[in-house]
Formats: C-alpha cells, structure tokens, sequence
C-alpha cells in the first residue's frame, strides 16, 4: 500500500482538521504510519498504554474478551477514527483489543509525542477530552458492552416546530440505519404530558422518572424506568421542576448508565428558556436545534445561538441548525444563512397533512423520511459517497452504474462530479432518472457530427472555444437550478485557474458549476465564477474522492472512466495500426469512398485529440492514487471505445452497467459493513 503524504492526510482528518497550519505542522513531525494486514492484532486488551491509532485506510474492529475467550464486538472503526485514546489519557490499560478488518494504513502517534502535542495544543485537549466523556463508562455499575455514546439533545426556542416528530424519527432512523441501540429520554416540566409514548404505541401504565425527587441513587434505578416499544427503541419519560436546580445533576447521573449500553440517546427537551434547560443541553454532546425559514423565527435562533456562545461557551460545532420547512418562506438559502449568521446543518421538507408519526417507517419514501435518513447516516458515520470522474464520453458509462444503483435502491447519501461526472450527477441529483438522462444524451448527438453543436471557435488567446454553445446547452437541460434544488447533497470539482488547486462548487447555479468543470484547458477559454478563472476539475481531481473523504463518507463507491495509462497505449496501437497503408489501401479496394471513415480518422488526429491524450494519460496516473481513498472502484472496459464518440452513449452506459453488476456483491459488502 503506498503511503500517502502526511500534510493532506492531517487536514482531512477530523480531529485535526480544525487546526491551523502551524500546528499541523508541530503534529506532522512526530507522526508515523504503519501498515496492518487483515486480522493483524493492533493491541491486545490490557496491554499498556502505547499510542494513539487513527485509521487512515481500511477498517479497524475493537472488541473484548472474557475469560471463557468469547468476543463481544464493541465497534467497527472507518477512516478518520481514532482509538487507544482512554489508555492515554486515563494511564490505564487498554480496556479492549483492536484488529484490522482487512489490509488497514493507521496514522500512529506515539504515548510520548501525544503528550508533547496536548501540551502544546490545547485546543486539542479539550476535543480529545470531550471524546474521552463519550466513551468512559461507569464500570462501578457494570461492564461496557459499547465502544462510544453520544447524546444530542433536540430543542427549538419556541414551541411547535415539530422537534418532537423529528426527535421521533430521527431515533427509528438511527437504529435503523446503524443497526445500533438507541434511547429516547422525554423530558417536559412536572405540569406537561408526554406524547411519545402514545407515538410509539406503548400501551397501559408506564411510570415517569421525576427528577426532582433526591430520595433515588439515579444511576442505578434508571433502568427500572425504561419503556420498550415494538420498534427497536427505548425510551424513558422524566419531569423536572424549572426552579429545581439539581435536577440537572440527576439527569448526568442517568446518562452516566446510559451511555453504558446505548450508542445514541436522544434527549426531546421542551422549549423553555431557564437555566434548567440550558444546564441539559450542556450535558449533550450535539444540540440540534429546529427552526422554520420564516425570519422571525431565524432571528430568534440567532438570538438563541449567540447566547450559547457568549453566555454558555458552547462550542459552535457542536450546535446543529435543522430547517423544518412546515412553514413557507421568501427567503433564499443564502439569505436564511445571513440571517442565522451559522450553517444550516440540514433541511426538512415539509410535511403532508395526517402524515404518520413514524414517517421514516411508515412512508419511508417520502422527501421528510429521506431528509431524516441522510442526517441520521451522517450522524452513524455510514453515509455512502458516489465519486464519478472524467473522460468525456467515457463518463457515460456513469449513467448505466446510475441505472444499477436505482435497479438494486442503492443508497446514496451524497454524490461528487468532476467535468463529464458533473454533468451527469447534477442531472441525477435534480430529479432525472438514468434512462432519462440516457434518452437525453442520445437525442442530443444522434451521431458523431453532432458534436460540432458544442463548438464555438475563438482566437486562442485561452483557449480555442468559447464555450457559450455549452452553456446554453446545460441551460437547456437545468435552467436556474441551483445547489438548493437538488435532492441529495452535489460536490462539483473545479480548478482554479491563478491558485492552482481544487474547488469545491456547491453554491450558486448548476450551470455555472458544471461549465467551470467542463472547461478543458487549452481547449475552452477558462469560466470565469466570480472573481476566480476556473477549468476542468479533472484536471486536478479527476476521480472526486477527496470531497467525500473530507466530508466525513466513511463508504465511498467511484466510478473511474479514465483509461489506465495501459489502456490508453493499446486504444493508441490499434488506431495506428487501421491507419497504416496497408489497412488504408485495403479499405479503398473495399469501398471507393467512405465519409465515415475518413471523418473519424480526421476526428481522432485533430488538436483536441493531442490535448485530450496528454491529459488523459496524467489524468490516469493522479485517478489511481485518488482511488486509495474509495472502498470500491468501478473501472469499465472502454476497449474499442473512443472519447470523442458521444453518439455511442448507449454502448458506454452498457459498460458502466456491466462492471456495476460484476462487482454488486463488492459494492453490498461496503455498504453493509
């Protein structure tokens, strides 16, 4: 496994990423890398402790064992996630044992540069600290059966903005999703009634945990209070009085039981403004907080947010903003940002009248389902990335992988597109399915002059084609359509043109975006966005993994369309070969005149071929590398294919489909690991 330089490899890793430069530096010169086949112990329970682990590539499995030699498995560790940490931190040994699931890269820091690094960063203290809390159990009350919890509290500065729905659905999806337990704590004031046991069809008696009672030991009779429903989640109801301050105290005391056996535990917190409340949230290691896009009610989380921040110290990354769209607004996306002055974690579309509680269950194809399914994958680390690269025509074998994943209902959680890629996935993403988008590439070239539809030639100042045929042809197809208008999150790859790096587009009109992707150097003048010059992003990115990698996709399928540089050679081969006089000379016996013919042979010796085959043979040197970062790579045959062939769009899309059907057990393993 070649090894990857150690500066990008910081940066995409999220506990380091929000360091800054000289920091990552300070980190990068007492860091190693190690390699571990599959099945090779890492480090064995109580074994001392030696250095933290962050997985790089592979996965990682931590477990413990009793005295019988039985297993209980406790996680599967992906990319970005770091262990060994407790041992650290605590000089305790380690509490389980870790093994490489298969052929695994881990970044490695050792117990006495770890120490040098916290003493010198202690901004990394403090997050490494907060990681500490979610996986420290209470051993006094027995023994973990879980590696790490995390509690995200569920709140709204002002009542009906469906937190409790959400909170609802969000629990079932979770568990769902991650195949991990799950709990719900219902907290409302002494006076309130709670609604989720009814939502969940819990029938008869149940019994409420009054926090304000002091005669209980919290932490142990907690579990005496725990509700079972036929859905797959728990669920505990506690009151609380407002001006009872230590009632806060007793809900920590449950929690610290709690995060012994549930991976997640959702706290519905009623919408009251008092210290109490506050207090809770504080406990949570997320706070999403639900609002509508009307600007009295954004201006009102504003308010909320900005006193987290100032009068809480609540750390910014750790509230969520959710948009529940069950009310119509005016405002733009961008404007709802301005107004928050904070990101927009997610959107929730609005919801149908005498819609189920359980949407997520019970009408699991609805857009409020689909919104919820994304956000709780994104929480379980197990969203699943579409990486779709360059190559011209070659990028339409992208629509038969497309047709495969919509046949088997693949899910996609987030797609990125570099030039050909982003074409295709911005017309997925708003709303055409593969046979659409099919049928569209196939009425636009007919045959192989169409293509001459897209040429607007100019004085190569940059570039010998303008490109305005192009954009009034992506105008045709996606209008105004922006980023907001797309069903699943869209990373579109272009290069900048002064930097000379990548950018991620994910604003603005589609468009624009795929025009600045599309724009070949050498061949089409640069598109200027904003105040940038921009060109192909294959040129930089031409199999888009790193965008996913960095957004946390812990699954990453991609399509690479580029021809290895073998590939390559052989296509160039077999065209000199029917070139030779030979061929030429038996042709013409065969035939007198064969427009055909003689205009493909002029097609493939014209300058965009000559452009085109340098890059492509670059393209497939920086293609592979990128692939390290994907758990799976579809590389169609495109023997006997051209690049400039666009009127051969069915016979590419047949390929992509193909090599999606050879490798669909592959492509099941990752998503179900």
């Amino acid at each position: 496994m070649e090894l990857i330089k150690k500066e990008p490899i910081l940066r995409d890793i999220p506990l380091f990423a929000g360091l800054s430069s000289v920091e990552r530096n300070l980190i990068q010169a007492r860091i190693s890398f190690k390699e571990y086949k599959k099945g090779e112990i890492i480090y064995q329970e109580g074994a001392p402790a030696d250095a933290l682990y962050v997985v790089v590539l592979g996965r990682s499995v931590i477990y413990t064992q009793d005295q019988g030699g039985n297993e209980t498995l406790l996680e599967y560790l992906h990319r970005g996630k770091y262990f060994g940490i407790i041992s650290l931190l605590t000089g305790e040994p380690h509490s389980v044992t870790a093994k490489a699931m298969n052929d695994s890269l881990l970044l490695i820091i050792k117990k006495d540069d770890f120490n040098f690094i916290l003493k010198k960063i202690p901004s990394l203290a403090i997050d490494l600290s907060q990681t500490l809390s979610r996986r420290l159990k209470r051993k006094d009350i027995h023994q973990k059966t879980i590696f790490e919890s995390v509690a995200i509290s569920i709140f709204s500065s002002y009542s009906q903005a469906g937190k409790t729905v959400y909170a609802l659905n969000m629990a079932l999806s979770l568990a769902r999703e991650t195949h991990k337990s799950v709990i719900i704590l219902d907290i409302t004031p002494v006076d309130r009634i709670h609604s989720l046991p009814r939502r969940l069809e819990i029938e008869g008696a149940y019994r409420i945990f009054d926090l304000s009672s002091g005669d209980m030991d919290t932490a142990r009779v907690i579990k005496d209070f725990i509700l079972k429903d036929k859905f797959g989640i728990d669920l505990v109801t506690l009151c609380y009085k407002p001006e009872d301050e230590s009632c806060v105290k007793r809900l920590a005391d449950a929690l610290s039981l709690l995060i012994n056996d549930y991976h997640y535990i959702i706290l519905d917190l009623p919408s009251e403004m008092n210290k109490s409340i506050f207090d809770i949230l504080n406990q949570s290691d997320l706070i999403h907080i639900l609002t509508s896009p009307e600007p009295v009610d954004l201006k009102r989380t504003f308010n909320l947010i900005r006193r987290f921040k100032t009068d809480f110290n609540f750390h910014e990354d750790k509230i969520k903003v959710i948009i529940n769209e069950y009310k119509v607004s005016s405002l733009t996306y961008e404007e709802q940002i301005g107004l928050l002055n904070h990101p927009i974690f997610a959107t929730l579309p609005k919801i149908e009248f005498k819609a189920s509680d359980k949407m997520v269950l019970d009408e699991p194809d609805c857009e409020y389902a689909k919104a919820i399914r994304r956000i709780a994958r994104r929480l379980g680390d197990c969203l699943v990335g579409l990486a779709l690269g360059v190559g011209v025509a070659y990028g339409f074998c992208h629509i038969g992988v497309l047709k495969v994943i919509e046949e088997e209902k693949i899910t996609i959680d987030v797609i990125s597109g570099s030039s050909v890629g982003a074409l295709i996935a911005s017309l997925w993403v708003t709303g055409r399915t593969s046979a659409e988008i099919l049928e569209l590439i196939t009425q636009e070239f007919k045959e192989q002059k169409y293509i001459w539809g897209l040429v607007d030639l100019t004085f190569p100042f940059f570039g010998f084609i303008k490109g305005n045929k192009l954009y009034k042809f992506l105008k045709k197809y996606l209008g105004n359509k922006t980023f907001y208008d797309v069903k699943l999150p869209l990373k579109i790859i272009a290069s900048d043109v002064k930097r000379k790096e990548p950018i991620i587009l994910e604003k603005g009109l589609l468009a624009d975006a795929i025009m600045a992707s599309c724009t070949m150097p050498g061949v089409f003048m640069p598109f200027k966005f904003k105040q940038s010059l921009l060109f192909d992003g294959g040129i930089i990115n031409p199999l888009p993994t790193e965008p996913l990698f960095k957004m946390g996709v812990k699954k990453i399928i991609a399509v690479n369309a580029t021809p290895s540089r073998e590939d390559v050679l052989k296509q160039y081969e077999k065209i000199k070969e029917a070139e030779a006089p030979g061929a030429l000379e038996v042709s013409a016996k065969r035939r007198f005149f064969d427009f055909g013919r003689y205009y493909q042979n002029k097609l493939k010796t014209n300058i965009l071929d000559i452009i085109f085959s340098s890059i492509e043979v670059m393209q497939s040197e920086v293609a592979q590398k990128e692939a390290q970062l994907a758990d799976i790579v579809l590389h169609p045959d495109m023997s006997g294919m051209y690049w400039l062939e666009l009127h051969r769009a069915e016979e590419f899309a047949k390929r992509g489909e193909d090599e999606a059907r050879k490798n669909l057990d592959k492509i099941w393993q990752v998503i179900n690991e």
